[in-house]
């Protein structure tokens, strides 16, 4: 009698091979020019690219990173960019990939700045806005999906993902607050060791996920010495805030480049939860304290950030040009407005990456403390449901045209007004969610075909 066939192994990946500073180039400016949508669309296409195509970091240690960076000031992707491109190849490696992370959104909202105060609201100009609000809206919904199926393995997290996204959206329970909590919470889950807090949420990893150039087991990199994490710090304060000192010295407090410099250097100290969190600080200082700005031109420049690629607190840099455009003192406005744009950009993003030199070779060696990771995971889940809060503000104030504010109690909403509805906003914010959802269309092509569709309604004479 015949033996029964053995049942066939499942297929084994090979390891991938160690990856020059050269051959990455490519690869991060591919992670750049495809990061729209805002962190958690940035984020996801950072997992899509380093974990499940290129295999350069596992899953778990893509989250202990994500769930660093979410602790920092500043913009979250862009710093798990510069952190996984310093893993990889140290500290010249999170330049290149920090860095080219920025760039194409540093291009993008320049050119559209100047265009904006050239043109204005010319008809085209706002046709092509508004189409692609509608695409952004169904990319930041798959996105938060992406990353909240990652991250939200257990029912513990699923809980702490909702009550964040509760006290944020019913009782705005301020964003550090939330982070504190899920932190502490996280911790001690994590010291009792709780399956829930334990790296992966208690799941063992598929075997479809592995091997990695730097995989679960792999050792951290080379511990800093002392004397090399001082000198980082004292390189990249220097960058930081030498400019910022040589400006208020040759120009005075009161000058717009002074202030821009100010304002937004303690920006980067204080906004954590990346450009969601500053959005508020921004706006109301810019508007009320500075008169940089009118109301609604703050969202024309999140319309912007949202639809260009590189991250969301880009929107900075529109603020810092129009500062400069309208007080330019002896210089040219538009070289006054691009001085501005570009002085926004340095001091936000130059202590990003004194962030991840300074902390991360330390954060590398605490990846197995059961209770770091057990806080870091928690913080991740809250913050899930953070991203999702403002994915459905971004919703309210997409579809709608008018929002009443109700508050009940300690509760507090706005709630929509149905006749206002946007049915051409609604029409493409749908289509675009059918796409992404239903037939899996990519991200550019979505987005050209939304912002076609918004450019021949407005020349329709419908919007």
């Amino acid at each position: 009698m015949p033996e029964p066939a053995a049942r066939s192994a499942p297929p084994t990946r090979t390891a991938p091979r160690p990856v020059t500073l050269a051959e990455s180039l490519p690869v991060w400016l591919r992670v750049a020019a495809l990061s729209f949508g805002g962190p958690a669309g940035q984020i996801a296409v950072m997992h899509r690219v380093l974990v499940e195509e290129k295999r350069w970091i596992s899953e778990n240690r893509f989250l202990h990173a994500l769930n660093f960076c979410t602790l920092l000031p500043g913009p979250e992707a862009q710093q798990l960019a510069t952190y996984v491109g310093w893993l990889m190849h140290g500290p010249r490696g999170g330049l290149l990939a920090g860095g080219l992370f920025v760039l194409p959104g540093l291009l993008a909202i320049m050119a559209l700045s100047w265009v904006y105060v050239l043109y204005g609201q010319a008809g085209p100009v706002a046709g092509l806005f508004f189409g692609l609000k509608a695409a952004v809206l169904a990319i930041v919904l798959e996105a938060v999906q992406r990353i909240g199926r990652r991250a939200l393995r257990s029912r513990v997290m699923l809980g702490l993902a909702a009550a964040a996204f509760a006290g944020i959206f019913f009782l705005d329970v301020p964003f550090p607050v939330i982070v504190v909590a899920a932190g502490l919470i996280g911790y001690l889950g994590g010291r009792a060791g709780h399956p829930a807090f334990r790296p992966g949420g208690g799941h063992a990893a598929g075997a479809s996920d592995g091997p990695y150039l730097f995989g679960d087991d792999a050792l951290p990199r080379e511990r800093a010495a002392w004397r090399d994490t001082v000198a980082t710090l004292a390189i990249w304060a220097a960058l930081w805030l030498v400019p910022v000192a040589a400006l208020l010295l040759a120009l005075g407090p009161e000058d717009v480049f002074s202030r821009i410099a100010v304002f937004f250097s303690k920006m980067a100290l204080v906004t954590f939860g990346g450009a969601y969190a500053a959005l508020a600080y921004v706006a109301q200082a810019a508007v009320e304290q500075y008169g940089w700005m009118k109301p609604g031109e703050m969202l024309d420049g999140l319309g912007m950030a949202e639809t260009t690629p590189g991250p969301l607190i880009m929107v900075t840099q529109f603020v810092g040009f129009l500062a400069a455009y309208r007080a330019p003192g002896a210089l040219p406005p538009l070289l006054a407005a691009t001085l501005g744009g570009l002085l926004t950009t340095w001091v936000t993003f130059a202590p990003c990456f004194l962030w991840i030199f300074v902390g991360a070779p330390y954060v590398e060696r605490l990846r197995g403390n059961r209770a770091l990771a057990g806080a870091l995971a928690a913080i991740t889940a809250a913050v899930v449901g953070v991203i999702l809060n403002l994915a459905v503000w971004f919703a309210l104030h997409t579809l709608f045209r008018e929002l009443h504010p109700v508050v009940l109690g300690p509760l507090t909403l706005e709630v929509p007004v149905l006749a206002s509805v946007d049915p051409f906003a609604l029409a493409l914010s749908l289509a675009a969610a059918v796409a992404v959802f239903r037939f899996r269309v990519g991200m550019i092509p979505v987005l050209g075909a939304c912002a076609a569709a918004g450019v021949a309604l407005r020349l329709a004479g419908l919007i």
